[in-house]
Order: C-alpha cells, then structure tokens, then sequence
C-alpha cells in the first residue's frame, strides 16, 4: 500500500474515532467519509441518505463486486486515555467500525490510483450494531447488479494480521424478543379477583431449556433471559401487567425461526390458560452470515497469494453480524483479520482498533478485486 494512503487513512480513523456516532445517528461520519472520497479521488459517489457507496468503473463487460464497510459506533464511554479519544461523552467506537471504514477508503484511494480488473463498488453502511443498516442497504445489491460482495471484521483472540474464514455460518442469526402479557390488577389480599401474568411469564423461561436443548437441534440454539418486569412496585397491588425479554439466537435460522414459533406457542398457551393477553415484538433482528464457499475460497487464495497466514476457524461467531442481509442476495464472503491473540476484546473499555491491520485489509481487498 502507498505509504502516503496509509498515512491519510490512519489519520482519518482517529478522526472518526474522535467523533464516534451511535447507530442511525452517523450524519457527521457518513458526510465526513464521502468528503474523504471526494477529496482524494475521483469515484463517483451515490449519497443513499444514511448510507453511500462510491464506484470505480472498469469497464460494461467487467462484472460488478461490492466492498463493505459499517461506520456506526456504540453507547459506551472510551474508557482509557488515547490522543484520539472520543470527543461525545457515552458513545465510541469500541467495535473498530472507525477502522472498517477506514480500510475502505484506503482500498478506494488505491483503486482510483492503480485501476482494477472489476468494476469495484465501495458501500460504507451505518447502524449495523442493530441491524438496522444492512437491511436497508442491502437493496443496493439488486440495484447495482453486484454478482459478489466481501468484508472483513477486526477481532482479538486471533493472530495478528492472519486471515480468517470458515464456510457457511460465520455469524449466528439472532432477534430481541418481547413478550407482554396483558392481565387485570388487583389488590393484593384478593389475587383471585384479577389476572396476574407472573406465573405464565415464569412458565415461558421454564420452558426454555427444553427447547434449546443440543439434542433437539442441529446448530447452537441459545434463549437468553435479559429482562423481566411484572407489575409495579407497590405491595398492595397484585399484577395486571408484565414483560420478558429474551435475545434468541441459532447457527441456523430456520431453528431459530423454530425456537420463535416454539417461545410464541408457550407464550398463548399460558396467556390463553390464565386469561390474559399477549403480545410479541422484535428488536434488532439480524439474519445469520454464512459464507459462499467458492467466495470464502477466493478470500483464501488472496491472502495465501499476500503471504498472509489463513486461519480456518472452527465455528462461527455466535455473536451477530448485518453483513448476512448482503449474503441473502448475492454471493460473497466475511472473514475475521485478527488484532493479536491477547488484544483487547472489542466493545471493552481497553479497546482501540488496531491501525497495523489496515493496510493487511486493503492488500487482501486490492487482491481480490485484481489491483496491480
């Protein structure tokens, strides 16, 4: 990589780091980023209001392939003192979305500089800490025609500068769960005159370790109790109302479209047996990642091709990633580029992206899109 690419790219990152924005929220980031691009090189930039790509056209006969990078930060203070650290009181980038993008726009510069055998489409995607941006960008796939997409993610625990990659399921699908139940207070001394949903609520999380049960299932499947809230603090009052909330999450998603049917089908027979009424809402839905094998080979051979070294992971994260929605419509790939094995873990107060892997992910993208 250009020494002088590097150079404005690392100083970009600890500028984004500076000025971190939470999910559905990056009006600064996003404008920031295009002026970067409009600044350094001559793509043509296409502003999708809280997202944008940038493209390099090679040529009508070349196929079209598509580069991601997420620029969202998280809710969390910096913790630790950096002579970058965040200037927003609650908010940084403790998952390296600062050093994703920044990746990107070191690859754009290069392309632009050196050309490529594609046609390269450079998305820079906001909110994927929800879901939120991968489901709303991904119709950029249809629209621009883009035959493979590809992505990589910083983590700790893995080698530094290797590369990553497993086929299939990289990352778990998963989905915030409400369940409310709707019943009748009473005074406390008279429980029988309402309709208390606490044991119903009970009986759902008694239910749950049946129904996540390895046995019973071919991937992981997991139901995490996050929140229940029954009624109000006052002790003279029996309940009429209550709430839980659950994070769901499988290797695969037509088990965790199972486990959803299964929760909802305890949740009404409860509801129905005590005499209340339930409801059921969804959060931050993500849809599992799961790797094209003939593209996760292409991210094999390119960095085998760099010198770099390949790791095949074991397993997928069961950790989320929005990246999934892209891979729902095309063919491509994720892979993991690794901080070191005993760096900080991502969204930990001692974490700041590593900049020595920029320039390792933008060798590996440059090989992929044929960059000389």
């Amino acid at each position: 990589m250009d020494k002088k690419n590097l150079d404005k790219v690392i100083a970009l990152r600890r500028e984004l780091h500076q000025n971190p924005e939470p999910s559905n929220q990056e009006v600064w980031t996003k404008n920031r980023l295009m002026e970067f691009l409009k600044e350094n090189t001559g793509l043509e930039i296409v502003d999708r209001g809280n997202f944008f790509y940038a493209i390099y056209h090679a040529g009508d006969d070349r196929r079209n392939i598509a580069f991601r990078a997420d620029f969202d930060a998280i809710p969390m203070d910096e913790g630790i003192e950096l002579p970058h650290g965040s200037r927003n009181p609650g908010v940084s980038h403790k998952c390296g979305h600062d050093g994703h993008s920044a990746s990107l726009a070191g690859f754009a510069l290069e392309v632009d500089q050196k050309g490529a055998e594609e046609n390269v489409f450079f998305i820079f995607q906001h909110a994927e800490e929800t879901g939120d941006g991968g489901a709303e960008a991904s119709v950029f796939i249809g629209e621009n025609d883009i035959q493979e997409i590809f992505a990589y993610h910083n983590m700790s625990g893995m080698k530094m500068n290797s590369v990553n990659i497993i086929d299939g399921t990289t990352n778990f699908a998963s989905r915030g769960m409400t369940i409310r139940m709707t019943g009748k207070q009473s005074h406390a001394s008279q429980p029988e005159m309402g309709r208390n949903p606490a044991f119903a609520i009970a009986r759902v999380i008694d239910g749950i370790p049946e129904l996540v049960e390895p046995k019973k299932n071919r991937g992981e499947v997991l139901a995490t109790v996050i929140q229940v809230k029954v009624g109000d603090r006052a002790f003279g009052i029996s309940a009429g109302k209550g709430e839980l909330l659950l994070t769901i999450r499988a290797e695969f998603e037509e088990e965790l479209d199972r486990l959803q049917e299964n929760l909802e089908g305890i949740a009404k027979d409860q509801a129905d047996k005590e005499g209340i009424k339930v409801e059921f809402t969804y959060n931050d839905v993500f849809p599992v990642t799961s790797n094209n094998p003939e593209s996760a080979d292409k991210i094999r051979e390119a960095a085998r091709r760099k010198g770099f070294e390949v790791v095949e992971m074991e397993k997928g994260f069961r950790g989320s990633e929005d990246f999934g929605h892209y891979l729902k419509k095309t063919k491509g790939a994720i892979c993991y580029i690794g901080n070191g094995l005993d760096y900080p873990a991502v969204h930990t107060h001692e974490y700041d992206f590593p900049d020595e892997i920029i320039e390792t992910a933008v060798e590996l993208f440059k090989e992929l899109a044929g960059v000389q």
